[in-house]
């Protein structure tokens, strides 16, 4: 049974309350999450060499890909747990948590299968040449080939206990993998201690990612009698009310991270033309953007609990005022966080890399990348929204236009009107149309819980 604190959150609790409660430990989870990637690209960054940077920057794209999986049964089983409580339906909410736990681990098995038998070909299709593919299969190995179920267990595990309000908990599982990676990171990397460079740097995410991988099945062991999410396969079902709600919203968002795979692959080769210090520098910058960014995806994951419950209990004032309150919260921060990246762009790229021609490079990539963050408050948490509706056809909608109809097209034109520097202002032009989309979804979605209000 939900114990009662909980339960008061997602009822009676005052908005800002309730969100900031949500909200907070997931959006430091989400920057400390960063600022672990980050930790790779510092370390790698004092070898000053721009191959060790490089490879890191290349196997992002397969990193990213274990979202596909996090999003399938991570963002579709909290939709399914958070309205089945909302409902009062407990059976099916720790139905749902066993579902979602065995098949993601299901997946992440099969990642590591075909990482380990098809390197090759994964690295050409990443944009590895004959310079960075051994620094780039170093990291690979132990990110991905060994480390993808501790990786993908991990994440899906936080959306779980997440669900059900213990978001507190959900985050410090998360940020204690991410300091622990931190902390072993230069023993790892650097001359001092291992030496490993770049393969180092994976070693150390994936150790941590397995003590995550430990503190969340201590807690659901110690919790067993006051949460609903449960990993005892004797509760596994195929049940098609579970599997298909968990698809219905998992799909979708699953699709919409691999198309974020493809967008980054297809960056990541137009980089690759101009040189290890171009991926160097085009690394930098995005993961310097992905600050913010994170902070933004983790504010639009945090408020999903509280948007499904409301939803599914039909109270539409509490949906309307919480997603209304997180939106002016986040816009106000990422329109502080733009104006200082296009102010201190050169010093923040430096901080990575002391090479003149990458801090050039990089900050200027920064200030393209950065003018796409207040258009990505609106965008990030309306497809939250949408994935606490259960509307994953919007979601899924909202993907196709980001990726394939803007996004896509705009990184192969503007690299041929303005060379490297184009690319970063492909982002910027897809989130402005997407924000005046998300404007007109959004307000459907108003109409149509006022009309379930009424009815309630």
């Amino acid at each position: 049974m939900l114990d009662e604190k909980r339960l008061d959150l997602f009822e009676n609790a005052k908005i800002s309350k309730a969100v900031l409660t949500l909200t907070i430990p997931t959006i430091l989870s989400s920057l400390v999450m960063v600022l672990y990637n980050l930790a790779d690209t510092f370390f790698v960054g004092m070898l000053s060499d721009p191959v060790e940077n490089a490879a890191v920057t290349l196997a992002a794209p397969v990193l990213l890909a274990f979202n596909a999986v996090n999003n399938l049964f991570g963002v579709g089983t909290s939709y399914m747990m958070s309205s089945s409580l909302g409902r009062k339906d407990y059976d099916t909410v720790k139905r749902s948590s066993v579902f979602g736990f065995y098949a993601s681990l299901f997946l992440s098995l099969l990642f590591s299968v075909f990482s380990y038998f098809c390197m090759d070909s994964l690295l050409v299709m990443l944009g590895a040449d004959s310079v960075t593919a051994e620094a780039t299969e170093g990291y690979l190995f132990w990110t991905v080939s060994i480390g993808a179920p501790f990786s993908i267990i991990n994440v899906v595990m936080a959306y779980l206990v997440r669900s059900e309000g213990s978001a507190m908990h959900a985050s410090i599982g998360t940020i204690s993998g991410c300091i622990l990676n931190m902390i072993l990171d230069p023993f790892f990397i650097l001359p001092w201690g291992l030496g490993m460079k770049a393969e180092g740097a994976g070693l150390a995410t994936c150790i941590s990612n397995v003590f995550a991988c430990m503190y969340f099945l201590t807690y659901i062991f110690l919790k067993r009698k006051s949460t609903f999410v449960c990993v005892n396969i004797k509760y596994l079902t195929l049940r098609k009310n579970i599997v298909k709600g968990i698809c219905a919203v998992g799909i979708p968002s699953s699709i919409q991270n691999l198309l974020n795979v493809t967008g980054m692959t297809i960056l990541n080769n137009f980089t690759a033309a101009f040189g290890a210090s171009a991926v160097a520098a085009m690394g930098i910058a995005q993961k310097i953007n992905q600050v913010p960014t994170n902070m933004n995806f983790g504010l639009s994951q945090g408020i999903m609990p509280i948007l499904s419950y409301s939803w599914a209990a039909g109270n539409g004032e509490r949906f309307k005022k919480s997603y209304m309150f997180t939106i002016r919260m986040s816009l106000a921060f990422m329109l502080l966080m733009m104006t200082l990246f296009l102010m201190f762009a050169p010093q923040l790229t430096e901080i990575f890399m002391d090479n003149d021609e990458i801090v050039k490079t990089g900050s200027s990539l920064l200030r393209g990348f950065c003018l796409a963050l207040p258009f990505l408050t609106l965008d990030f948490i309306s497809v939250g929204l949408f994935q606490s509706t259960g509307k994953g056809h919007y979601s899924l909608l909202f993907a196709i236009c980001r990726k394939i109809v803007l996004e896509i097209p705009l990184l192969i034109i503007l690299n041929r009107i303005y060379p490297l520097f184009g690319l970063s202002f492909a982002q910027p032009v897809a989130e402005l149309v997407l924000a005046i989309l998300a404007i007109i979804f959004v307000r459907r979605v108003f109409k149509e819980i006022d009309k379930k209000s009424m009815i309630a």
